[in-house]
């Protein structure tokens, strides 16, 4: 072998040893910025990324939730059961199962999903049907929605009875049928 070609060897081992360290400094970087970037995702963003799939919550005050997730809102979401229906708050959600992988990202959502609960709630009042309200301290109401403010749910209770439920204090509303 020539002088030339022990130089160009050398300096072709240097340009691999280089390579070697950009890639694994490449890596630390991209892992460092994977973890920062997740730091972003929400709840809402892997529920949504969920869409159709068999889910299981675990509901604060309620135990456990379980169904095919179909909606997905702003604080809330929406599970269909074997023969009800849940609205779920997203704040009283405790534990998920089932979720995808995946995530996305609340920009990449329809302007439909990111309406809130009140616009649930709404739906479920203009429905006109009875449901049950349950409440993160584990009590439950009967009764028939029928006004929803900017942070609470008029209901009407047994025998007419008005009650005002506060959006804080609800876990989710249960379809009776």
């Amino acid at each position: 072998m020539t002088w030339e070609e022990e130089l160009f060897a050398v300096l072709d081992d240097l340009e691999q040893q280089a390579e070697a360290l950009y890639d694994a400094e490449r890596d630390v970087e991209l892992a460092d910025r994977s973890r920062a970037e997740y730091q972003q995702v929400t709840l809402a963003s892997r529920l949504m990324a969920s869409l159709g799939a068999p889910i299981r919550l675990e509901v604060t005050g309620v135990g456990v939730v379980s169904g095919t997730l179909d909606r997905v809102g702003s604080g809330w979401c929406l599970v269909t059961g074997h023969a009800q229906d849940w609205v779920v708050r997203l704040d009283a959600v405790a534990v998920v199962h089932g979720a995808s992988e995946r995530s996305l990202p609340e920009l990449a959502w329809s302007p439909i999903a990111r309406l809130g609960l009140g616009s649930a709630l709404r739906r479920v009042a203009d429905a006109g049907e009875r449901c049950v309200l349950h409440l993160v301290d584990g009590a439950s109401r009967d009764a028939l929605l029928r006004r929803v403010g900017a942070d609470f749910v008029e209901a009407v209770e047994g025998e007419g009875r008005t009650v005002l439920v506060a959006f804080d204090a609800l876990a989710a509303v249960q379809s009776r049928d």
